[in-house]
């Protein structure tokens, strides 16, 4: 190995000294490179942050679950409109969703609300209230770093229990322990039971299904939020505004969300107020679109590269027929059309790899531009930066045999008497 560097060293020595004495032109040769390599690392740390952030969001809706929302009418007449065709989302429902769905592990229905007015006084967004069941915790995979879940006994006699998101936690009581104290949701005091771990994600809406920031959630019992909160069962409002479920591993949830559309479509006659939205569905939708968006960015990206080789086989071909005598020389002097040939691909692999080294700075710089200017979320993985930097030694390689072949071929003698 060390025998083989060494033969290389006087090459890399000729190489480095011919690109030093044109720097400015070995520059600009380098420059599609730089942009080839900046292009590649920039657009897989986007695509990776993409994917990153969707995953994410995907693991806090639940891969194995299915979820159900009630449609929010945009006035009250258009909810009058909709009552007289359909009841909305309610008990019943959740009762025959159960009871004609094969291969339901878990399932609890939902009650929303903001609350008009929350004791202990906070100057941060008022936390959530959301009445569920007990399975909840295991349906959302939830953690528990303070005390416990409330239990079915305590659901089923509506006690006034809570549990506390991580942020509501500290908006609300502060940094000292939650457990035993009172929070005040409009004119009901519930005791703090549990507090939830942070839940890393952002608050935001995919395909229709908004996604509640955990850490801003006061999570009760489902029927201490029906019975304790009944200004919330208005007519035009829906009994419940949504349904959870997880389904048995190895069932098809698609298919099982197939099962629960038709159900609902059945009740509620086709009222169009209800949405059905399955996480492992829309984490295999959008994988094929990331994957899409990465083959699309990666081509506008190769094009760069592309460009970049043709800018070096173009240069090699100028620096051939500048140094044609000294080629005539070294080959009078015996060197092989092996030697010559080395000599300028070394040359042309040289110019890729100084491009490619500052390519991948440059795109790593460009990531963390687009992620700050765009609010985009980027990683720049190892991956990239290998997959980049290797592609531009390769164009090296390719772009650089070409010039390298015709430099060996050239006949000594008329070389030596080449102006």
């Amino acid at each position: 190995m060390i025998a083989v560097l060494q033969a290389y060293i006087p090459e890399i020595y000729m190489g480095l000294s011919s690109l030093l004495v044109h720097k400015l032109r070995t520059m600009l040769t380098m420059l599609g490179m730089i942009f080839g390599v900046g292009a590649v690392v920039a657009m897989l740390a986007i695509t990776a942050g993409v994917e990153k952030e969707m995953l994410s969001y995907i693991d806090l809706l639940g891969v194995n679950n299915i979820i159900i929302e009630a449609k929010e009418a945009t006035d009250r007449n258009e909810l009058q409109q909709r009552r007289a065709i359909s009841p909305g989302l309610s008990y019943r429902d959740f009762r025959a969703i159960s009871e004609n769905t094969q291969g339901i592990d878990k399932m609890t229905p939902r009650k929303r609300f903001k609350p008009m007015k929350v004791l202990p006084k906070t100057a941060a967004e008022p936390p959530v209230v959301i009445g569920v069941l007990p399975n909840y915790k295991d349906i959302q995979s939830l953690k528990i770093v303070e005390g416990r879940f409330f239990n079915e006994e305590e659901d089923s006699r509506s006690a006034p229990v809570c549990v506390l998101g991580e942020s509501a936690k500290v908006n609300l009581l502060g940094y000292e322990p939650a457990v035993g104290k009172y929070v005040k949701v409009n004119d009901t005091w519930l005791q703090v039971i549990g507090v939830m771990a942070q839940q890393a994600g952002a608050d935001t809406d995919v395909e229709g299904v908004e996604i509640l920031s955990r850490n801003n959630l006061i999570i009760a019992p489902l029927n201490t939020v029906m019975r304790r909160f009944e200004d919330m069962n208005s007519y035009l409002k829906d009994e419940i505004d949504g349904i959870y479920l997880r389904v048995v591993p190895g069932t098809d949830s698609i298919e099982t969300a197939s099962v629960i559309t038709a159900i609902l479509a059945a009740t509620h006659k086709d009222a169009g107020d209800f949405t059905v939205t399955v996480p492992a569905g829309l984490l295999e939708q959008k994988k094929r679109t990331s994957d899409i968006f990465k083959i699309v960015m990666i081509c506008i990206a190769g094009i760069s590269l592309l460009v970049g080789g043709i800018g070096i086989m173009n240069i090699m071909l100028a620096t051939v027929l500048e140094r044609t005598r000294e080629i005539g020389i070294r080959r009078a002097i015996g060197a092989r059309q092996a030697d010559i040939v080395r000599q300028f691909l070394t040359e042309a692999v040289m110019i890729s790899i100084l491009g490619g080294l500052i390519g991948i700075a440059f795109g790593f710089t460009l990531s963390q531009i687009i992620a700050a200017a765009a609010g985009w979320s980027t990683v720049v993985t190892v991956t990239s930066i290998a997959v980049a930097f290797g592609v531009s030694v390769g164009i090296g390689l390719l772009f650089g045999i070409y010039p390298a072949v015709q430099a060996a071929k050239l006949d000594p003698i008329e070389a030596i008497r080449y102006e």
